[in-house]
């Protein structure tokens, strides 16, 4: 499988969409019309004061969006998880693979993104597109603080819906490490998301100690396999 770099000229092309097409046909996809009433109400619901994104995935190393500003943050009541299953991207329907959302409990840090007021609209229009492919997330406005404890704003946050069909809250831990080791997709692969996640956090100096634990074990589990099929090539 070719593997396409996700860009902000993908998402404006319909190219997410055309993938979903291609490669999980029998996943429902959100019309334009669908996520575009998703974001009047994300809008509609906005609290005073500035615009703030709330990164703590893929957000924060590949954001595609133009911010104005950058901030170490946290959120309360809500903690990261690899609790979405993906057919595409960066897995397929016969080897899903898993990607992060934000599940109850907890708290999480990452990275808040200002999008500026002139340009607001159009930067979510592109997010919604990438986000509320299938509509497995719930978008919210979640107060952010900063590293003092300092409320400083509200930023939108994709949590999981966990009435969604992709949810996969319950998955062994044996089976998140073998997603996540060998599932990929058409924009890489499930282990790449992690790795790059971690190095993500640990470059704005967040060091996610359970994500790091995870991709110790990842790494591994793909050396392993990697071994396994090298011997069993060995004539």
């Amino acid at each position: 499988m070719k593997i396409q770099e996700l860009t902000r000229e993908l998402i404006e092309s319909g190219g997410i969409d055309a993938i979903a097409a291609r490669d999980a046909p029998a996943l429902r996809v959100l019309s334009d019309e669908e996520r575009a009433a998703s974001l009047r109400a994300t809008l509609d619901a906005r609290p005073d004061g500035e615009a703030w994104l709330f990164a703590y995935g893929s957000l924060i190393w590949n954001p595609t969006v133009h911010a104005k500003e950058h901030r170490t943050a946290r959120i309360e009541g809500w903690h990261r998880a690899f609790c979405l299953t993906t057919l595409i991207g960066r897995g397929t329907t016969d080897n899903p693979g898993l990607t992060l959302g934000l599940d109850e409990g907890g708290a999480c840090h990452g990275i808040a993104l200002r999008i500026d007021e002139a340009i607001l609209e159009r930067e979510l229009s592109i997010l919604w597109r990438r986000e509320m492919l299938s509509g497995a997330y719930v978008p919210r406005w979640l107060d952010v603080f900063d590293a003092d404890g300092a409320r400083f704003g509200s930023a939108i946050s994709f949590t999981i819906d966990r009435s969604s069909c992709q949810y996969a809250g319950g998955l062994t831990h044996a089976e998140i490490i073998r997603r996540l080791a060998h599932a990929s997709g058409a924009i890489g692969s499930a282990a790449d998301y992690l790795f790059q996640t971690c190095a993500g956090l640990r470059s704005h100096g967040i060091p996610d100690p359970v994500l790091e634990a995870l991709a110790v074990e990842v790494a591994a589990a793909r050396d392993e396999t990697m071994i396994r099929e090298a011997c069993g090539r060995t004539p």
